[in-house]
């Protein structure tokens, strides 16, 4: 399942970024004031087990006096007084692609724990695009997640006229890319020796196999990463880390713009710091209430994007699901279910198997953009190859998401379960959302995932904000986005009593792909504070 990125503003952008957007009948470049006076809690998972393979976050805000999660004020007073010192970006993950366009980078020193801010401390890794003309303040960003790279996030934004007049801020959330400590889990050469099909053997002995590998999983993370660690990154930490870099920066107030994933660090700082926001703009906005990863509505969202395509596809003469929209599902499984066991060849002495051959799918599903790309690479199969697949599923694998952090958060932000007749019956109910995407080899019963496997007790669940004195924020949704419904973007905005933008397209991500209706409405509002008012936008 990706967590995906959205897609950013048009960047004519060097290096790698340039060459993948070369190849592009695929998805749009992407990616894709002081201590607070309140005291955090959340919700706990419930004591008899951790539920579905769901996600994220929700922090409940509650009353303080004086104190920070037990911790004086003026503890935190270093971390927020602090100083951002710009420098070259050299030895950055994207470096290259950041010299190049006059990108200066650097780190703030933040609490490995709010709770115990005397003790260990991180880094976070930021990156600063500056603004070219009058300047408003900065603009924080994130490409959603969890674990989207951040810092080449500003490089999205170069033709926008939002970097004429803020500093595009991008960040490396703790854990991830630059900032320090790193969450780390597994080599490269171990992540790729993993993308197999292995754990889609769902006899007693292949559930016992993959169960013991994801066993394997956590133990490498805890041994390799540190509790300590482990236990202090996700989503409450990354809204409150931009809550020190917003001071560092010295901004009295926060403006945002977060994709995905990110509209969850969003929702939760306005929960956290509703005095502290200057204007925040939510892109592919997702239900505060929901899991992320909802084994139902996701699957089902994606599966309507696919049937759009296949829409789209099937008026063409050439199109290799044929030329009756209703039989794309029966004809797509035909032709990628036989890669479990017969996978195709490639020109890289490679085979694309099933598990990447649906990656490549789902994340060239993110845009109509790149449905061609799908076309291509379902053509091939017909004939026995998978290079444009293969392409695709290696991008969605190494240039999107770190994995590892991304386990690591929505371990402990996810309803998960270790009740394997709860397991089967989602595992059923996916299935069934998702006909184009059903393996065919259900036996009844599913592996538990790695998060029923994690050290640690829940975070931050999924729940209603309970958000006072927040200024008027804007959520973006797409009605036909594959990733994050559109029902969840409509529920967002109303739980934070936010300005609703709705496209009509299906898309994950909608600023800077070219919709003047929607990236003028949201440069308005992010610089002159003029929220839209129910707008609807046409597809680009």
């Amino acid at each position: 399942m990706m967590y995906g990125h959205s897609t950013g503003f048009r960047a004519r952008t060097p290096g790698r970024l340039s060459a993948i957007a070369r190849r592009l009948s695929g998805p749009t470049r992407r990616h894709l004031s002081g201590p607070t006076r309140r005291h955090l809690s959340g919700p706990t998972r419930p004591s008899h087990g951790r539920l579905s393979r769901l996600l994220l976050v929700g922090v409940l805000l509650t009353a303080g006096c004086g104190t920070l999660g037990g911790a004086s004020e003026s503890a935190l007073d270093r971390f927020y007084e602090q100083h951002v010192e710009w420098g070259s970006c050299a030895g950055y993950p994207g470096a290259k692609e950041l010299v190049d366009w006059g990108t200066q980078c650097s780190r703030v020193r933040v609490p490995l724990d709010y709770d115990h801010p005397g003790g260990e401390t991180a880094e976070i890794a930021i990156s600063r695009l500056p603004a070219r003309g009058k300047r408003i303040g900065s603009l924080l960003t994130n490409p959603g997640g969890p674990g989207g790279a951040g810092l080449t996030r500003s490089l999205m934004l170069t033709n926008s006229p939002l970097s004429e007049q803020f500093d595009v801020i991008g960040i490396d959330v703790r854990g991830l890319g630059a900032s320090t400590p790193k969450v780390a889990c597994r080599t490269a050469e171990e992540f790729a020796a993993e993308r197999n099909d292995a754990d889609l053997d769902y006899s007693p002995a292949g559930i016992a196999a993959t169960e013991q590998r994801r066993k394997d999983f956590v133990a490498k993370c805890v041994q390799r990463t540190g509790i300590d660690v482990l236990s202090h990154v996700g989503t409450r930490e990354s809204a409150w880390d931009m809550d020190v870099i917003r001071s560092a920066l010295g901004d009295r107030k926060l403006t945002y713009f977060g994709s995905s994933y990110g509209t969850r660090i969003g929702s939760t700082f306005a929960e956290m710091f509703p005095d502290r926001v200057r204007a925040m703009v939510l892109d592919g906005g997702i239900d505060a209430k929901a899991d992320i990863a909802d084994a139902v509505n996701r699957p089902a969202a994606l599966q309507r994007a696919f049937d759009a395509y296949a829409a789209w596809c099937t008026r063409s003469a050439n199109c290799p699901l044929g030329s009756d929209p209703a039989k794309a599902t029966e004809t797509f499984r035909a032709l990628v279910n036989p890669l479990h066991d017969r996978p195709a060849a490639t020109d890289v002495q490679r085979t694309l198997g099933y598990k990447d051959a649906v990656a490549a799918v789902n994340i060239l599903l993110y845009s109509p953009v790149s449905w061609q790309s799908i076309s291509t690479g379902l053509t091939e199969l017909t004939r026995g190859r998978g290079d444009t697949l293969l392409f695709w599923a290696d991008f969605a694998a190494t240039s999107t998401v770190d994995r590892d952090l991304q386990k690591a958060v929505l371990c402990r932000e996810e309803h998960t379960t270790a009740d394997r007749a709860v397991a089967a019956d989602l595992d059923r109910k996916t299935r069934s959302a998702a006909p184009a995407f059903d393996d065919g080899r259900a036996t009844g019963q599913v592996p538990l995932d790695a998060c029923a496997f994690w050290p640690l007790p829940p975070a931050w669940l999924p729940h209603s904000p309970a958000v006072t004195h927040l200024p008027k924020v804007v959520v973006i949704a797409a009605t036909g986005d594959p990733v994050a419904p559109y029902d969840g973007g409509v529920a967002l905005a109303r739980e934070l009593d936010a300005a609703l933008i709705t496209y009509q397209d299906y898309r994950h991500g909608v600023v800077g792909v070219g919709s003047a209706c929607i990236d003028d409405a949201v440069a308005q509002y992010l610089t002159v504070l003029t929220p839209p008012e129910n707008l609807h936008c046409p597809a680009a």
